[in-house]
């Protein structure tokens, strides 16, 4: 694994980061990795680790000090939800969706609407982004869900679908199309809603395959009434927002994978150094040191990519939705083959819960769903191409 080590050494991060980087690697390997199972298993929410997560005021990485927080670099953050993911992906999901539900408010929103809402996520508040609806997935600009305003007020009614901490939130980043503005996709805006709004309803919580321990709800808004001071931004400005914003959270969706895909490597290199058949240990057989020649080379290629999509991200660069898309795809697809060959590698015992790849495979699935599926990415990448 010495590759890998110093392929993050060579990060260059600043002496205070890598401070932080290191406490994080510490709290996940001594509390939340011991977790992750019982929360697995019981689908439950990880409130221990959320509580261990805010004592060390990791929310506030992604907040600018002036409302409260102490802000890192992109590349720090990628780091610490890498980690995290590793040792929970549940924990690590519902972390990272802090960050982009929260990155909307920090880019676009007004100074006072800022300092209403981004103290309280710094100080450990739970976010959550409200984009999908039953018809409405990867074409996101067919939703249904209305703002129609009303005097200093805007009236909301729809429903949104697989919300990442929806029945938890404090705050409620929401898409919908504002009605003076018909039915396209100029009228896709953007507003808040707030914990306890009455109108605002979870109609449900999913019951999943994989990070089971993250909750994700089906949201109903009925004549549910915000003030108009909750919107971002003009009406009909959600959708260029949207772009905007999607070029972060995609990198951060690829540094979810590879955590899960550093933590199924690991586990699987450990299990075939230790596991005997025909008198030799498993990663003496030549087949198997070529599958494992094929998937550091790929994980160690793909990292080296999240790095350099998180330069372009910090040096303010706008133009990379095709990189982030390549990054995404490819971390979340290598997620799922590094999980399904270490699941393999361990034979009988990788099918079981007695050890994590089980667990890590299942978990591993949705990066190839959410963010965009990767089919989706695929045709962003591939009509770049398309000489006009």
């Amino acid at each position: 694994m010495k590759i890998f080590q110093r392929l993050d050494e060579s990060i260059a991060f600043a002496d205070d980061e890598r401070m932080v980087i290191e406490e994080v690697k510490r709290l996940a390997e001594d509390k939340i990795k011991p977790r992750a199972a019982d929360y697995d298993e019981a689908s439950r929410f990880p409130w221990e680790n959320l509580h261990d997560i805010n004592a060390l005021e990791l929310n506030k990485m992604f907040i600018p000090d002036r409302y409260g927080g102490s802000e890192v670099s992109y590349s720090a953050y990628l780091a610490c939800c890498r980690e995290i993911s590793a040792a929970c992906a549940a924990t690590g999901i519902v972390w990272a969706t802090n960050f982009h539900a929260t990155s909307p408010i920090v880019d676009f929103a007004s100074d006072e609407q800022k300092q209403r809402w981004l103290p309280r996520i710094a100080e450990g508040g739970i976010a959550a982004l409200a984009l999908t609806e039953p018809n409405a997935g990867s074409d996101a600009t067919g939703m249904k869900t209305r703002f129609r305003p009303d005097g200093d007020d805007i009236v909301i009614d729809g429903l949104k679908v697989f919300i990442t901490n929806g029945d938890v939130c404090d705050i409620l980043v929401l898409f919908g199309k504002w009605c003076e503005l018909g039915d396209g996709k100029d009228a896709i805006s953007i507003a808040v809603v707030e914990k306890g709004t009455p109108g605002l309803e979870v109609q449900r919580t999913e019951k999943k395959m994989g990070i089971r321990g993250s909750s994700t709800a089906a949201l109903s808004f009925t004549n549910c009434r915000i003030p108009r001071a909750n919107l971002l931004r003009s009406p009909g400005q959600g959708l260029s927002m949207l772009f905007d914003f999607l070029n972060k959270s995609r990198p951060s969706v690829a540094a979810h994978a590879l955590g899960i895909a550093r933590a199924a490597f690991s586990d699987a290199i450990d299990y075939i150094n230790e596991r005997r058949q025909f008198g030799k240990r498993i990663v003496e057989f030549q087949g198997i040191q070529f599958l494992l020649a094929d998937l550091a080379t790929d994980l160690a290629m793909c990292e080296r990519w999240l790095w350099h999509v998180a330069q372009r991200i910090e040096a303010g660069e706008k133009d990379i939705a095709q990189e982030s898309s390549m990054l995404k795809m490819r971390a979340s697809d290598l997620a799922m083959r590094i999980s399904s060959d270490a699941v393999q590698l361990l034979g009988g015992c990788g099918y079981t819960k007695d050890y994590r790849v089980e667990r890590l495979m299942r978990d591993a699935k949705i990066t190839q769903i959410w963010e965009g599926t990767n089919q989706i990415h695929r045709q962003i990448i591939g009509r770049s191409f398309i000489q006009r």
